[in-house]
């Protein structure tokens, strides 16, 4: 089968190829992955990949096409030009060699390009939907803004558009769409995302003792959730730190420095590459994921995938991914006394972390390693291009 992906984030893919999915996904498939990248100019591109590696860099049976999506003078690229970059590059290499399948990033102004090439090539088309989209957009703070209404009420319409012209949705829980009856009868495979489950490092204590959260926009992480429990019982464990982890803007982070106050115990670290983040989190005593909105998060499965016992809200696939007593806890989204006893629960107790860290390990290990990810992947692209359920 040869496919067309179309990418949104601007993160480039790893060199490693034992972590990039495509790479592996080449046993079964072929084809081309349209990325946008945080990069200025093609040297730029070629000092990270390699020379040669610009315009098209090749993984595998895969080629990625690169979208330099800033510009020389560091400012970003306008949406037209990345959006017109999708449908011409698409159009131009299904001319080449035809699609079997088109699948989007995201259901939104992504999935609405995918959906142009689509009609314009005859290819099947998959949505891969990232987040929970009832509760998108007004998550985000407090109090959502005019600006925040106007966003779900488009994300609700591209929704709409992107899934009926889809052959098939990607979820990340079988939940994701509960809340729009007209799209009931869209086919849909519900599946984890992609996690390199095999090369995370197994967990170890360090001497810095801390509990962890890794996410942003903070507010709809839930990082404010968290330092309310953790300030309430820092008095009794005062060799233990709290981490939060993320990229903030400078008003976001003076909004949670504001939340954590003067405390000595509360430490916020700003966002790093990703084999870093795995050696933070396999580190900590317990990570946390309080989040108010989610669709299937990478950083529960690399904890789980580490060995380190998780505690998470009732959101998402984060029920399923955290079963109850065995490899962590699940608290209801908003209690905050109950996230408090089920930390002070953990931090009191090495063998309860010792035993659930190794159960989540075990899960990770069996029912979330790539193999798994590479046969639902290419399960739910054999169902969009034959037909069937």
């Amino acid at each position: 089968m040869r496919i067309l992906y179309i990418h949104f984030t601007q993160v480039p893919p790893p060199l490693d190829t034992r972590i990039d999915r495509f790479f592996l996904l080449s046993e079964f498939m072929e084809g081309d992955v349209l990325q946008p990248v945080w990069f200025r100019t093609p040297e730029e591109v070629e000092a990270e990949f390699g020379p040669g590696s610009f315009p098209v860099y090749v993984s595998g049976r895969f080629r990625y096409h690169w979208f330099l999506a800033l510009r020389p003078d560091g400012r970003n690229q306008s949406r037209l030009a990345q959006f017109w970059f999708y449908i011409r590059k698409g159009l131009e290499l299904h001319k080449r060699r035809a699609f079997d399948c088109v699948i989007a990033y995201s259901h939104m102004t992504t999935g609405l390009m995918a959906a142009c090439v689509k009609f314009l090539t005859g290819a099947k088309l998959i949505i891969e939907l990232a987040t929970n989209p009832q509760t998108a957009y007004l998550t985000q703070r407090a109090r959502p803004t005019m600006r925040d209404r106007l966003m779900k009420f488009y994300s609700d319409a591209c929704l709409y558009l992107s899934l009926w012209a889809a052959d098939r949705v990607h979820l990340l829980n079988a939940a994701q769409l509960a809340a729009y009856p007209l799209l009931r009868k869209v086919q849909t495979s519900v599946f984890h995302e992609f996690v390199p489950v095999s090369t995370i490092q197994a967990h170890t204590e360090d001497q810095e003792r801390y509990v962890l959260m890794v996410g942003s926009p903070w507010y709809l992480k839930g990082a404010d959730r968290l330092i309310e429990a953790f300030q309430r019982l820092a008095p009794d464990f005062p060799d233990v730190k709290l981490k939060i982890l993320g990229w903030y803007l400078k008003a976001e982070r003076e909004q949670l420095q504001a939340l954590a106050g003067d405390s000595k115990q509360i430490e916020l670290v700003r966002a790093t590459t990703n084999p870093i983040t795995l050696e933070i989190i396999r580190r900590s005593l317990v990570l946390v994921h309080p989040s108010r909105c989610e669709g299937g998060p990478r950083t529960v499965i690399e904890a789980l995938a580490a060995g380190v016992p998780v505690v998470g809200s009732d959101v998402g696939l984060i029920p399923e991914l955290i079963r109850q007593g065995e490899n962590g806890f699940v608290v209801p989204g908003g209690n905050v006394r109950e996230l408090e006893e089920r930390l002070r629960e953990l931090l009191a107790d090495p063998e309860l972390r010792r035993r659930l860290g190794a159960n989540g390990y075990e899960l990770a290990h069996t029912e979330l390693t790539e193999q798994v990810y590479v046969e639902k992947f290419t399960a739910m692209v054999a169902a969009a291009v034959r037909g069937g359920p």
